[in-house]
């Protein structure tokens, strides 16, 4: 049967509508869910248990917000807080990124023992900070993070000026490990003596890094900031050096290496097959106690440039001769009395015969290194020249 036209519009009025109200359906967001105390609470309660200082029962927030970090700090404020704690360590309730399990439970017991009224400093800050110390870290001012919060103290103990401290504070000082708090504290102290902008300090803390991770030894005493700031000059020298060196080696590996091979994945070249040497003259011999002598060949581009700024001498630009397997060069050290001390860089051709013998500055080699030279030569098949 013919529909009339009024059903026809009857009809398409009422698809109308229910595509209308599945759009509805569709935009229309679900209902939130209400805030989840309950699980708020457990989770402050972890590792906790017998510290609440109220029942967590009887807790009647009046949040609206649904953000689990912000009840978590609700949630603790209210079973352990007495007293307000600083923004540094109520943190760990919002943000636990980047933080391993210990260093987590640390800063969890440090707002504990800080919201309930105790002694900080006798609840395991005093294994890094004084007394003066844990009252400054208690009472910082302004936005600062943990760590920051922490730097700022010790900076503190060396500096009245609280400028300088939080400049301090907000470097990459902050960001280095606890485990190194000796050595740091001791740059912290230099900067303090020495100011300068956070950008320096920055870039100086990558070099006195770099040098600590070399030497443990490695101090500032004795240094200002315009030798350091020399120092790392060459340092970044250095490194822009052993890349130069390390793109050849790549490049010669890459030629050498088969299409169907994968690349040998290390930094060292070939170079000789003589074996490294060393000697321990007899307590007759020996003009200190403990004294030896070892000779070794350099086969990476850091030790190459070591050896280069250490001797002040070219030996890094023969680079190039010791990756094609033209050369191979070697160091002549000696040590004694717990002292390692460079006495010679040596070059050897593929022949095995000494090309040049060169110590600091590109001085000759002594009679006793000759010496020394001679007893290697006969043990290896080293030729010298005369």
């Amino acid at each position: 049967m013919a529909r009339s036209m009024i059903q026809r519009r009857q009809d398409a009025e009422r698809q109308r509508i229910e595509a209308y109200q599945a759009s509805l359906r569709r935009v229309c967001a679900m209902p939130r869910p209400a805030p989840d105390f309950e699980r708020a609470l457990d989770e402050v309660r972890r590792g906790h248990a017998g510290m609440a200082i109220r029942d967590g029962a009887l807790w009647r927030p009046k949040l609206k917000t649904r953000d689990p970090a912000r009840l978590r700090l609700a949630a603790a404020r209210y079973l352990y807080a007495r007293y307000p704690v600083s923004a540094a360590l109520e943190a760990i309730w919002l943000d636990r990124s980047g933080l391993d399990g210990q260093e987590i439970a640390l800063r969890l017991a440090w707002y504990v023992a800080v919201a309930g009224g105790g002694s900080l400093y006798k609840a395991g800050a005093n294994a890094w900070l004084s007394r003066k110390e844990v009252h400054c870290f208690l009472n910082v001012a302004g936005d600062f993070a943990f760590e920051e919060a922490f730097w700022f103290a010790i900076a503190r103990s060396y500096t009245e000026d609280c400028g300088l401290a939080a400049r301090l504070a907000r470097t990459k000082i902050a960001r280095t490990p606890r485990a190194d708090l000796a050595f740091w504290r001791e740059v912290a102290r230099f900067f303090c003596g020495q100011p300068t902008s956070k950008e320096e300090i920055d870039d100086l803390s990558d070099y006195i890094a770099a040098m600590h991770r070399r030497d443990k030894a490695y101090s500032l005493k004795g240094r200002t900031l315009a030798s350091l700031s020399r120092q790392m000059s060459d340092w970044h020298r250095d490194l822009a050096a052993i890349e130069r060196i390390e793109a050849m080696r790549r490049r010669a590996v890459a030629r050498a290496q088969p299409v169907a091979c994968a690349p040998v994945q290390n930094n060292v070249w070939a170079g000789s097959r003589l074996q490294d040497w060393e000697w321990h003259p007899s307590p007759k011999e020996a003009k200190a106690h403990g004294e030896w002598f070892s000779i070794r060949q350099l086969k990476t581009a850091e030790d190459l440039v070591a050896e280069s700024r250490a001797m002040h001498h070219c030996v890094s630009s023969y680079a190039t001769k010791c990756i094609a397997g033209y050369a191979s060069i070697w160091t002549l050290r000696r040590k004694a009395l717990g002292k390692i001390e460079r006495l010679l860089t040596i070059e050897l051709d593929p022949q095995h015969r000494a090309v040049q013998v060169r110590g600091f500055g590109n001085r000759l080699a002594t009679p006793d290194e000759r010496k020394i030279l001679e007893r290697w030569a006969k043990a290896t098949g080293v030729t010298l020249r005369d």
